[in-house]
């Protein structure tokens, strides 16, 4: 006998119901009011940019061009709450470079992966600690202030973005969209957050995920989906005053952080000896996710730095051995052979990678990846009359708010 049209719907139903508390709003943490942001988007409303930049008149010259100093991170920390104290100094790499301009922190499993934590709504307070062990570190050892541009969490995954906070006038229209691609195929223990605004002329997209798990033959092709699904199912709200993209390939820097969790396409036993005597090149070779990249399969045209540290996953807690090894592997225990399951990648041009390393913190059973980047950023430029004529802060603020007055 045929199943009934509601027998078939109601689980969907279900899910959606879930998946609508679960994922939460486009709401996110930030230290900036979002409206001054948007105000900022609205200067010169009277001025049409593109007839303006085409006008050997105009007040605006031409677009020019300056680079960003941006760090990236990603890091499982497998439910594991940090102490109080907490030290990130070594994991921002804040003391041995030039600070950045822009940091990325992008985390997995913050929370437990239990179904307590999927159905439930989010732990602020496991956001709010990682905010703040953040902002300490930035602002105690960079020597300049820093403020959380945006910040958002959907069940493990949390993505925290900081900017100089004499930066923060340039961004326009942060926004923020969930995916998940977990239980059902819906729910957020598996899928991303993704975060987007403009600096000056130029848009950005960083895409925090944690995709499928397994180490399975076959299992790559889930994390594939994921990746497709992610892509094609993230839609940022539209920006009435902005011509922004609203789907992530749109943009025009783009760079993925993650436990993207694709392992090596060898045996158990054929890992760990290559890992032994640090055979990088061999393991590499037959990495998923440069396969899978290769063959044209996810990530086409994507680019990712060249590894030269070990595997980041899958160590005993407080210790430098992965697990399953002889001196702590139990009978029956899975053993779980290394990989590297934590990735930063990036699509566009005008994007430099000026490092890629991993960190040895044994807090998780992940060891974090971090990234320094130089990024291309489009500014648009402005006649000598123009910059005399609002020289003032004041009045050049009062114009916006006397045009958008005028508008209502």
């Amino acid at each position: 006998m045929p199943r009934k049209l509601n027998d078939v719907m109601w689980p969907r139903l279900v899910a959606s119901k879930i998946l609508r508390k679960t994922l939460g709003s486009n709401n996110f943490v930030a230290d900036f009011p979002t409206s001054n942001l948007e105000v900022h988007s609205l200067r010169f409303p009277s001025l049409n940019m593109e007839d303006s930049v085409n006008n050997s008149n105009s007040v605006f010259t031409d677009h020019g061009e300056t680079n960003y100093k941006v760090f990236v991170s990603t890091w499982n920390v497998g439910g594991v709450s940090p102490t109080d104290d907490y030290d990130m100094e070594d994991f921002q790499d804040t003391q041995n470079n030039t600070p950045c301009d822009i940091y990325v922190f992008g985390f997995q499993e913050v929370v437990p992966l239990k179904a307590a934590n999927i159905l439930g709504s989010e732990k602020s307070k496991i956001c709010m600690k990682w905010n703040s062990l953040i902002r300490k570190t930035l602002n105690k050892y960079t020597q300049q202030d820093f403020r959380c541009l945006i910040s958002k969490q959907m069940v493990g995954i949390l993505i925290s973005v900081w900017v100089r906070t004499d930066l923060h006038s340039s961004v326009r229209s942060p926004s923020v969209s969930c995916v998940g691609c977990g239980i059902m195929g819906c729910l957020g223990n598996k899928g991303s957050v993704s975060v987007r605004f403009r600096l000056h002329e130029t848009s950005f997209c960083f895409v925090c995920s944690h995709l499928a798990s397994g180490g399975r033959f076959g299992d790559e092709k889930i994390r594939n989906s994921n990746v497709a699904d992610i892509f094609s199912r993230t839609s940022f709200p539209i920006c009435p005053t902005l011509d922004l993209p609203r789907k992530i390939l749109d943009h025009d820097r783009v760079i993925i952080l993650g436990d993207l969790n694709y392992r090596i396409s060898l045996t158990e036993h054929n890992i760990r000896e290559l890992v032994d005597k640090g055979e990088w090149d061999i393991l590499l070779q037959n990495d998923q996710l440069k396969q899978e990249t290769r063959d044209g399969q996810a990530f086409e045209g994507w680019h990712e730095g060249v590894i030269n540290f070990a595997p980041t996953y899958k160590y005993h807690l407080n210790s430098d051995s992965y697990y399953g090894t002889a001196e702590h592997g139990r009978e029956g225990q899975k053993k779980r052979a290394p990989a590297w399951c934590d990735r930063i990648m990036w699509l566009g041009e005008g994007i430099k990678q000026l490092s890629y390393t991993r960190n040895e913190s044994k807090l998780s059973d992940h060891r974090a990846v971090k990234a320094v980047f130089t990024i291309q950023v489009k500014v648009l430029q402005t006649g000598k009359e123009f910059q005399g004529f609002f020289s003032s802060d004041e009045r050049f603020e009062h114009m916006n708010i006397q045009s958008q007055i005028n508008a209502t």
